[in-house]
């Protein structure tokens, strides 16, 4: 019934995004959407209308079409956004503070792996024209919206008093009016994370978590979710609330059995815009027997091109671990891309093409213990011989956070290689370690598992010794981590290396092991 309903819906709706307000203004549905976001304005008493002072400019404003579309491609709204030129903005005249936290997105993947493991059902909601509930400080005069000018006064402009999407203040003055208001209402807010707000009752505990104007929530009570929502609704308009399905590009589907987290939908419009659709399937993203190199005498290709197919590979990243490598050696050719590298990343969307719906799987039977495994190759950047410092942490069986990084200095050995790496990965483990303080959640002698029993021996030996005393003093912090029972270094045998996969390329039969030995499933 809700298909058929989406589908009827989908009807009255502009299928294609106009460029130009001009060109809106011939389709009813934008019309509507166009009158709908300047209600909005009028209800938030965003501005006046006012002759502009002598000594001042007024900024642009412009109109954004977008189609909101559901996690399988229908549309089901045309949203219409009017928007200030903020590029046009002088810093100290204009704006002055803009900084507005934003959630990393290993902070979304621990929020969904610990509702998995509490079994409670995570919810979104989204404020409708969130930036025009912050107010601004700043004297800012803006344009008439294009198509809305005021026939009387045509000349006149428009004094803010609430923020507008595109000024460089928008995102910190909503940042400041929603924190506040969740503050003054019971919450507390992260002490890592300050987009993460905790509200507790007894043993049971609301999470709430920021991604400028989308939101997240969940709680172990379901009252405590349902009191949040008429919080919000006290304070806010909201224009769509449900259960967590889709959210800064991850497709999230929550069943009795655990939490599944795939892009199978940015999967399919990636490959139609790049021409892969009907492209022969790969079995893995990477050759093992072809090293991409410099290729100094092959044919120059098109940078553009190039850098536009790794950008979107990288934002595929977020919950597709097993392209993480051999994304991360293609971009590392982008300024002069030859012919061999086009062929590199051609071969990753090709390998995209037989796996388009694998994803991560947060199952609700595995325990909550936090573990990490660091890997190195040695010299494996063609380039500078660099090693490549791979790691990936785990809440039990859940996949939760995965690094591949090129070295910033050049190993001598396979230990100070592994070293380095194991230093890396314990930066990313502490970061965890605290983020999870503010769940009530205490993690201590986290094991770090190493395939190198050199590189243990340095971390639990605190003696200096000539063979490491030229390696940074910043990768020494491991030790430390490691004498204050923070961590622990453990040998764990070359077969079962998980971050292997972020640091070289396998046969298939390798390849299908590691990944599915990191929690990654196809979806029916």
């Amino acid at each position: 019934m809700q298909d058929q309903q989406h589908t009827v819906l989908s009807c009255f709706l502009s299928q294609l995004e106009p460029k130009k307000a001009h060109d809106a203004m011939k389709e009813s549905s934008w019309i509507e959407a166009m009158q709908e976001e300047l209600l909005q304005f009028k209800l938030q008493d965003v501005w006046d209308l006012v002759d502009l002072p002598k000594g001042h400019r007024a900024i642009g404003t412009k109109w954004i079409f977008r189609n909101k579309r559901d996690e399988r491609g229908i549309v089901i709204r045309n949203k219409a956004r009017l928007v200030a030129q903020g590029y046009t903005q002088e810093e100290g005249i204009d704006y002055e503070e803009v900084f507005a936290p934003v959630a990393r997105i290993e902070a979304i993947r621990l929020f969904l792996a610990y509702a998995s493991y509490m079994n409670f059902k995570v919810y979104q909601m989204d404020v409708k024209s969130a930036f025009l509930y912050g107010s601004i400080e700043e004297e800012v005069y803006v344009c008439q919206p294009p198509g809305f000018e005021n026939p009387s006064y045509p000349d006149r402009v428009y004094k803010l008093k609430k923020s507008l999407y595109g000024l460089h203040q928008a995102p910190r003055a909503w940042y400041d009016t929603l924190s506040s208001y969740l503050l003054d209402n019971g919450f507390e807010r992260g002490v890592i994370d300050k987009t993460l707000f905790i509200k507790r009752k007894k043993k049971d505990i609301l999470l709430v978590q920021i991604y400028v104007d989308d939101i997240i929530f969940g709680s172990t009570k379901d009252i405590m979710c349902k009191e949040f929502e008429d919080l919000m609704h006290q304070r806010f308009k909201m224009s769509s609330m449900g259960e967590l399905t889709f959210f800064l590009g991850l497709q999230v589907q929550q069943k009795s059995d655990g939490i599944f987290i795939c892009q199978s939908k940015y999967v399919q419009d990636i490959l139609t815009k790049f021409g892969f659709s009907d492209s022969k399937p790969a079995s893995t993203p990477m050759e093992t027997h072809k090293q991409i190199t410099a290729d100094l005498e092959g044919e120059d290709m098109d940078v553009h091109h190039y850098r536009s197919m790794i950008g979107s590979l990288m934002y595929l990243t977020a919950s597709r671990p097993d392209i993480m490598f051999p994304v991360c050696v293609c971009a590392r050719f982008q300024v002069r891309p030859k012919q061999s590298h086009f062929q590199a990343v051609k071969r990753i969307f090709r390998y995209l093409k037989g796996q388009p719906r694998l994803g991560l799987w947060y199952p609700h039977d595995s325990p909550f213990d936090l573990i990490a495994y660091s890997d190195s190759d040695l010299g494996g950047a063609n380039l500078d011989r660099k090693s490549t410092s791979g790691g990936c942490q785990f809440m039990g069986a859940r996949l939760v956070s995965w690094q591949c990084k090129k070295q910033t200095t050049v190993s001598t050995s396979t230990t100070e290689a592994e070293y380095i790496a194991a230093a890396s990965c314990c930066a990313q483990v502490l970061w965890i370690q605290n983020q999870m303080l503010d769940y009530g959640v205490t993690f201590l002698h986290t094991p770090i598992f190493i395939d190198n029993s050199s590189a243990i021996s340095i971390v639990n030996n605190p003696v200096k010794h000539s063979k490491t005393k030229h390696i940074e003093i910043r990768y020494h912090f491991i030790r430390d981590c490691n004498e204050k029972k923070l961590v622990q270094v453990v040998k764990v045998h070359t077969d079962n290396q998980f971050a292997d996969l972020f640091t070289k390329a396998f046969d298939v039969g390798r390849f299908t092991f590691l990944v599915t030995s990191v929690g990654m499933i196809n979806s029916e």
